[in-house]
């Protein structure tokens, strides 16, 4: 197909991001507008790929036709070549039929004959193209809320006045005292080694013992011992006594609420800014246009007879006489060409009245004498 469908997709492109840019519910439900669109779009772009296939195979099996078709000709014209006899038979069925003395014939093949037939096929069928309007857009100034209406609740603060008052500082308390004891100082006399008895050496006997050896011992009696000492004794002994400490006040300045706090409401007005944003006119519409099918003219040859060999009337040196050279010359003559002198030859001259005969009658010009235009001249061979 040399056709192709182009889609622009660049209007689409620059509308969606341009209501990606604004973030308001309007631009929400546009976006949703233009994805269903984009979705359409899309569906018929795979129809039309899909027609695009069915069209090039189409063309492709035209073209195998075309290709299978010239094929057949060639085998054709090779099978000609091929039943052509090279030489020819001896024979009487070989020979030409009903032939008359003087008459000369040639053994020729005539090669097959075609007709050019033309045949229109289709090309393509009859489809549709579709066409996408997009979408149109304006930019306007608009107020884009940006923050709601609300309330809000406010402290009224309490009130307070200046007073004294007798605070106290320290409550009254009791507390235990300790009364130490009472001591005297008294005088009193201590033993300090009790009475006992000790040996001691005596001196002067009285009385004599035989045999003594004149050491003597006494045990004499040793009075105690005492000794004067001062000592502390308690008098009265330690006590304890509750003694009452009176509260202890200060007079201080404080602040006294007067009136309690209290609360009221206070209404927040909603807050709007102005924007700039492009706003869909009209949506994209598709125009569907209708694609008549296609048709294209095939030229093929077809073979109306088949290639033969058959026999020709010629001349030759044999029929061609002076006598039938003058003939023709006179009737060269007689139509209005200059064959030049009536001799009986076949000159430079004659040829040129011939080929200009031959030229005039719409037969094949060539530079030999034919039967076809001695029979035109009305000559008989």
């Amino acid at each position: 197909m040399n056709g192709k469908w182009i889609w622009t997709w660049t209007p689409i492109a620059v509308a969606m991001f341009a209501l990606a840019a604004c973030g308001t519910p309007q631009k929400t439900a546009h976006m949703a507008a233009m994805d269903t669109q984009r979705a359409q779009l899309e569906s018929r772009e795979a129809e039309l790929s899909s027609m695009q296939s069915q069209i090039a195979a189409r063309e492709n099996q035209l073209a195998q036709q075309q290709a299978q078709l010239e094929r057949q000709m060639r085998e054709a014209r090779s099978m000609s070549a091929e039943s052509r006899p090279a030489t020819m038979s001896s024979g009487e069925a070989m020979l030409p039929p009903n032939a008359n003395p003087g008459e000369c014939f040639a053994r020729v093949f005539v090669p097959p004959k075609y007709s050019t037939v033309s045949q229109t096929v289709l090309k393509q069928d009859a489809g549709q193209r579709v066409e996408v309007i997009p979408a149109r857009y304006e930019t306007v100034k608009e107020q884009v809320l940006v923050q709601e209406a609300s309330q809000k609740l406010e402290v009224v603060p309490a009130q307070y006045d200046w007073v004294e008052e007798q605070v106290m500082v320290k409550p009254a308390t009791k507390r235990l005292v300790q009364v130490p004891a009472k001591y005297e100082t008294v005088t009193e006399k201590v033993m300090v080694k009790p009475a006992h008895t000790v040996w001691k050496k005596g001196t002067g006997p009285i009385q004599r013992i035989d045999q003594a050896t004149g050491e003597i011992m006494c045990l004499v009696d040793v009075p105690a011992e005492y000794k004067t000492v001062s000592k502390q004794v308690l008098k009265a002994p330690a006590t304890t006594k509750e003694i009452e400490e009176p509260a202890v006040f200060k007079t201080v300045k404080k602040q006294v609420m007067v009136k309690a706090p209290t609360t009221r409401v206070v209404e927040i007005p909603a807050k709007y800014n102005t924007v700039t944003v492009t706003k869909m006119v009209s949506p994209p519409q598709e125009n569907r246009i209708d694609i008549p099918a296609e048709y294209q003219t095939v030229t093929k040859q077809v073979l109306e007879a088949e290639g033969h060999m058959e026999w020709r009337e010629i001349l030759c040196k044999t029929n061609m006489t002076p006598g039938m050279i003058s003939n023709i010359q006179q009737a060269l003559q007689k139509a209005g060409y200059n064959p030049g002198p009536i001799d009986g030859v076949v000159g430079s001259q004659t040829m040129m009245a011939v080929n200009s005969f031959q030229r005039d009658k719409g037969l094949v010009v060539t530079d030999n004498l034919t039967m076809n235009t001695i029979r035109a001249l009305g000559v008989n061979p």
